[in-house]
This record gives C-alpha cells, sequence and structure tokens, in this order.
C-alpha cells in the first residue's frame, strides 16, 4: 500500500499567503464601504500574532549575530593577550639573563683589578667534560690568542685550574678538582705550606682535600689558602679556597682536611687566564 501523502506547507509558501491576505486587506478597505473598524480589528487579529513571531525571529537573529560577533572578538582578544604574555615573558627571561650575565662580568672585573699585576685574556666556556662538575673543560681562546700550556686560569674570585692544552683559537683546562691535580698551597696568616688536591669522594660535596701542612701553629677554619711561592706552575698568592675541616695526623706533626674552594666548579661560564707563565719546571 502507498502510504498517504502528508500536507507539507513550504515557510515561504505560508509567507506568501499571509502577506497577499495583508495586501488584500488593505485593498479592500480603501476600495469598499466596509465599515473601516471592523476591518482594521480583523487585519489586527490575524496579523499581530504573525508580526509578534517575526519580531522575536529578528530579535534571534540579531542576538545571535551579536553573540557569535562578541564570541569572535572576544576570541581575538585573547589570542592577542596570550601572545603580548608570551613576549613578556620571553622579554623577562632575556632581561634576568642579561642581568646574571651583567653581574658575572662585574665579578670578572673585580677579579681582574685583584690580580691588576698580571696580565689576562678574557675566555669563555664552550664545553666541558660529562660530570656535574667542571673537571675540565674547553674555552674558545688559544695560541693565536695568547693562550698557552701552564697558563693559570681564574673565575669566581679564586684559582680554577691550569691550561694543559691549546690550538690556534682553544684551550682544555684541566680544574684544581680533578683527581690529578696537585697545587702548592698555603695559608695566608701563618704562611704554612700545603698540598691541595682533587679528591673523587669529595666531588659531590664541592671540597678539595689537603695535606703535609707541618705547622705548630693553631689553624681554625675559614682560613685562607692562597697558591704558594714554592708552586712550579701556578703564580704565588691566588687564592683556593677556605680552610673547612682541619685534622692532626697520627705522627702529631702534619695536618690534614678539607678545603672549600673559592670558585664555583658546578658552573663555570667565563674566565680569565692569565698569560704570565712562571718560570720554573714542572708540577
Amino acid at each position: 500500500m502507498r502510504k498517504k501523502n502528508r500536507l507539507r506547507v513550504n515557510n515561504k509558501h505560508l509567507l506568501a499567503v499571509l502577506t497577499f491576505s495583508c495586501v488584500a486587506a488593505i485593498a479592500l478597505a480603501l476600495t469598499t464601504r466596509v465599515p473601516y473598524e471592523p476591518v482594521r480589528n480583523a487585519a489586527g487579529t490575524i496579523l499581530l500574532p504573525f508580526q509578534k513571531g517575526i519580531n522575536s525571529v529578528g530579535l534571534f537573529m540579531s542576538d545571535t549575530k551579536d553573540i557569535a560577533r562578541n564570541k569572535e572578538e572576544i576570541l581575538e582578544e585573547n589570542r592577542e593577550l596570550k601572545k603580548q604574555v608570551s613576549e613578556l615573558k620571553e622579554r623577562v627571561v632575556l632581561r634576568e639573563e642579561d642581568e646574571k650575565e651583567l653581574e658575572r662580568l662585574r665579578s670578572l672585573y673585580a677579579l681582574d683589578q685583584n690580580y691588576s699585576e698580571y696580565s689576562k685574556i678574557a675566555a669563555q666556556v664552550i664545553s666541558k667534560d660529562p660530570s656535574n662538575w667542571f673537571k675540565s673543560f674547553i674555552i674558545n681562546r688559544g695560541k693565536e690568542d695568547g693562550v698557552d700550556v701552564n697558563m693559570n686560569v681564574i673565575s669566581d674570585g679564586g684559582l680554577v685550574g691550569i691550561v694543559t692544552e691549546a690550538g690556534s683559537h682553544w684551550a682544555s683546562v684541566r680544574s684544581i678538582i680533578d683527581d690529578n691535580s696537585n697545587v702548592s698551597g698555603m695559608t695566608i696568616s701563618t704562611a704554612d705550606n700545603c698540598i691541595v688536591s682533587g679528591e673523587l669522594t669529595l666531588n659531590d660535596e664541592g671540597k678539595l682535600s689537603f695535606y703535609q701542612m707541618n705547622t705548630e701553629n693553631e689553624i681554625v677554619s675559614g682560613e685562607k689558602v692562597v697558591t704558594s711561592n714554592i708552586s712550579d706552575k701556578y703564580l704565588p698568592g691566588i687564592l683556593i679556597g677556605y680552610l673547612d675541616e682541619v685534622n692532626d695526623d697520627s705522627n702529631h706533626l702534619t695536618k690534614t682536611g678539607t678545603i672549600i674552594p673559592a670558585a664555583d666548579f658546578h658552573q663555570i661560564q667565563e674566565v680569565l687566564v692569565i698569560t704570565t707563565l712562571k718560570k720554573t719546571g714542572g708540577e
């Protein structure tokens, strides 16, 4: 069986019928003697709901358009604000980096003034060994820049190490915290000599060890230790660090202990290479 055809009324057709009815009603009122008041009442009764519907649809479409426009404006403002926040964050990061670099350069300048008797070349660290500490590293200055083997390297207020190899525009530095490093040091107040060395077991603490300090003087924590006059490769008077622990050896003649280095071997970015060489043999 065929299904019954349902009556379908198109919205356009409905609108056309209503429009025609309105026009017909107006024409009737103008061309006939029918009392105007009944016609107006009838037209109002018919057209008022339709007019309200049209107004409602118009308001709804207008509101929908405004909402869509407002939403797009809000999204655009949000995108612009995110862009501004991103730019501000980038500026803050750059400002902080500039301030840190300025502070490091000021520290390097102060260090240069502290050892003004020595000629120096500034250099940047461009690579390091894979450990957490700067036990050895490469700088961006070499022989053609005036840097050579056995030149002392300083940073962060004190001795960092010594140049062990030099190329045209690079050099390798072995720091004083390396296990193979030994530096002749002495205390400032008593001029007692000792050997300062790097020690693997102390690396995580960021400390150095000292031994063979032959003294009867009272040595206390915080005492400054500098490179001694008897050092073969290291120039005299460069700050190594500060005494931390001091222990009497079993012979009661010498002392051993630990030193907190003046330089921060956890982070080194710029250094000064002292181009003056000590005129003696190897150490």
